[in-house]
C-alpha cells in the first residue's frame, strides 16, 4: 500500500483538511449500458461536479458501474454528493435511458460504495480507478 505523501490540505477560515473519498455507483439490475454513454455520462458528471461544492479528480466506467474519486469539504456529506450526482444524471440522461428501464425514470442502484482513501496515496487510487474495465 502506498501512503499519504506530499498531499496538499485544503486551508478554510479555522480548518484544514484533505478529504478524498472513493465513490462506486452501480446500474440498476446491474444492466450493462454505460459502454455507449460513457462520455457522456463522464461529462455531465463533470458538469455537476463543477456546478456544486465538491470536485471529481478520477472517474472511470465499466459495463455496468461507475468509479469515482470525489473530493470535498468536511461541510459536504459523501450522501450529499451522491444524491446530487445520481439525480441529476439520471434526469440529464432519461431520454438515453427510457429502452432500458420501461418507464422507471432510474439510472442507478439504490446503495453505493464510499471509501476514504486516507491509507492509500491519491496516485494508488487514481490508478485503481483508471484500471477498471
Amino acid at each position: 500500500m502506498y501512503f499519504l505523501v506530499n498531499m496538499k490540505y485544503e486551508t478554510r477560515n479555522h480548518r484544514k483538511f484533505l478529504l478524498m473519498y472513493h465513490v462506486i455507483f452501480v446500474c440498476k439490475y446491474r444492466k450493462v449500458i454505460l459502454e455507449p454513454i460513457s462520455e457522456e455520462l463522464k461529462q455531465i458528471m463533470i458538469d455537476i461536479s463543477k456546478e456544486s461544492n465538491f470536485e471529481i479528480l478520477e472517474m472511470e466506467t465499466d459495463k455496468d458501474h461507475i468509479h469515482f474519486l470525489i473530493k470535498s469539504e468536511p461541510k459536504v456529506s459523501v450522501l450529499s454528493i451522491v444524491r446530487k450526482l445520481k439525480q441529476e444524471s439520471t434526469n440529464r440522461l432519461w431520454k438515453n435511458l427510457e429502452k432500458y428501464y420501461w418507464g422507471e425514470n432510474t439510472l442507478w442502484s439504490d446503495g453505493y460504495f464510499a471509501s476514504t482513501i486516507g491509507n492509500v496515496s491519491k496516485e494508488a487510487a487514481e490508478y485503481y480507478i483508471r484500471n477498471q474495465g
